[in-house]
């Protein structure tokens, strides 16, 4: 997928149903990532806040020159409500209203700092770090990766005790699966796993 932000020609003199349907198109998209089974990796170049934010695990960002991340920057600013979702959970209450409300570029290196990418890269090694990254998640069982992004999003919106409640329940249920006791095995007398997905 790839993504330049929204077409803000397209966001001039629009009524009520209109902007109600370009953001509930947004949300919709947000919400598909986060709820497709499979993890999402965000290769960056120069992205707004909300789809690096979205994205599990975080991001891939080029280390400079030329990389700088920012969201709210002039007519952006008159938006600044909608990306507040994924940008706070992502960076925090203090640094995400600072981002929104100023919009000041922030440096890739900041984003790392904030925890809005997971790590920043040479520009020249971007494509190749992304790609060994989704390599080396893809050796793990489809099943589990599914079950585990899933609890993942549910516990933290928990409090601490439900959150322990919820993934010792997801843990027992994925231990019964064939992939878990495949895992296990493969473990035990040191060869590969035969995934099965099941």
């Amino acid at each position: 997928m790839f993504s330049s932000g929204h077409d803000l020609s397209e966001m001039l003199e629009g009524d009520a149903v209109f902007y109600r349907t370009v953001f509930d198109t947004c949300t919709e998209m947000m919400e598909a990532i986060r709820n497709l089974p499979q993890p999402v990796i965000a290769q960056v170049q120069e992205w707004p806040p909300p789809l690096a934010a979205s994205s599990w695990p975080r991001a891939i960002w080029p280390s400079p020159p030329g990389s700088t991340l920012c969201h709210a920057r002039g007519a952006h600013r008159s938006l600044l409500s909608y990306p507040q979702v994924p940008l706070s959970r992502a960076v925090g209450r203090k640094r995400a209203l600072e981002m929104l409300l100023t919009g000041r570029p922030i440096s890739a290196e900041e984003a790392e700092r904030y925890g809005l990418v997971n790590r920043v890269v040479p520009g020249e090694k971007l494509a190749e770090e992304t790609l060994a990254l989704a390599r080396h998640i893809a050796q793990a069982s489809p099943l589990t990766l599914a079950l585990g992004k899933q609890s993942f999003y549910r516990q933290i919106e928990l409090e601490e005790r439900g959150a322990y409640d919820y993934t010792k329940e997801m843990m027992s249920l994925n231990a019964l699966t064939e992939d878990a006791q495949e895992g296990i095995s493969a473990f035990l007398n040191k060869r590969p796993p035969k995934w099965k997905g099941k």
